[in-house]
């Protein structure tokens, strides 16, 4: 029975964690790794098992999670001495659901396949929102029949969970995701900065645009915490310019421009100089109003 399969999870971010939290509720055995033990302690207080490496965390389990920070995070959780290539028994399954290069995705799919080892990229969206309400969108790259095999699992964690394609797909599917962002995020900061100018009162200003042409995610659940001064991290502002990284680099590889992207990236990079790289994305709004 799948309830019964053994989960490793490496990586208790921000997101992270909350996914651990519903695989808990659902009563799997689910065993955590991150850099800083106390990062899971809360988890650990929960019932999740403690390993010391992704090594450990990964020896005997069935599917084994990862959910890190950068691209080469990803490289050596999984490709290190103490990685999970290393332990991880044939027939498990590897998820990395960092926001990472389709080529790495690849990569990590055809060294897993040497092993016997299957591998999906399945980067999310939704936020740290969407992971405490247990509603990310859940973007899957790999076989098929892996895929298959980790429905019910992600269902526990995710509500809009759909298969891409071949290896690498999930992470091009988060790149058109990000995309999106980068320049909407734009727009909304200009809204609010434009409305604030004009003396609006900016509540009943989000009240009438939220749910019309120009309504959007970002507009609905940063707007108001850009108004209240409110950033705290959903998602970092220094992780939201890796992705932006990577899908300039992708699009160059295809001969493709992105003018959006760069100009909100340059936007982006801006802050981080400044010192905002721990707030979260919503902290745009700086380069507006400070």
């Amino acid at each position: 029975m799948l309830q019964k399969e053994k989960i490793a999870f490496i990586g208790t971010g921000v997101m992270g964690k909350s996914i651990v939290k519903h695989l808990l509720a659902a009563n799997y055995e689910v065993t955590v790794y991150t850099r800083t033990k106390e990062k899971a302690q809360s988890l650990i207080d929960q019932g999740a098992n403690w390993a010391e490496t992704p090594a450990k965390a990964s020896k005997q389990k069935d599917i084994i999670f990862t959910m890190v920070g950068f691209p080469q995070d990803v490289e050596e959780v999984y490709f290190s001495e103490n990685g999970i290539l290393e332990s991880a028994k044939q027939g498990a399954i590897v998820v990395d659901m960092t926001t990472s290069q389709p080529t790495l995705a690849k990569k990590v799919y055809e060294l897993a396949k040497e092993k016997g080892i299957s591998s999906l990229d399945a980067p999310v969206s939704g936020g740290d929102i969407g992971a405490q309400n247990g509603t990310l969108s859940i973007m899957v790259g790999g076989d098929q029949e892996a895929f298959d095999r980790l429905l019910p699992v992600f269902e526990k964690f995710g509500s809009n969970i759909v298969y891409q394609g071949e290896a690498g797909s999930g992470q091009h599917t988060k790149m058109c995701n990000q995309l999106l962002i980068a320049t909407n995020m734009i727009g909304v900061c200009e809204s609010i900065a434009y409305g604030l100018k004009a003396g609006l009162d900016l509540d009943k200003v989000m009240q009438s645009i939220s749910t019309g042409a120009a309504g959007s995610w970002s507009l609905s659940n940063l707007g108001p915490k850009m108004l209240n001064g409110n950033y705290n991290p959903g998602f970092y502002i220094k992780h939201f310019i890796k992705d932006m990284k990577i899908a300039i680099d992708e699009a160059e590889a295809m001969g493709l421009e992105l003018p959006g992207v760069k100009l909100s990236k340059e936007i982006y990079n801006t802050l981080l100089e400044r010192g905002y790289g721990d707030n979260g994305t919503q902290a745009l709004i700086k380069y507006y109003i400070d």
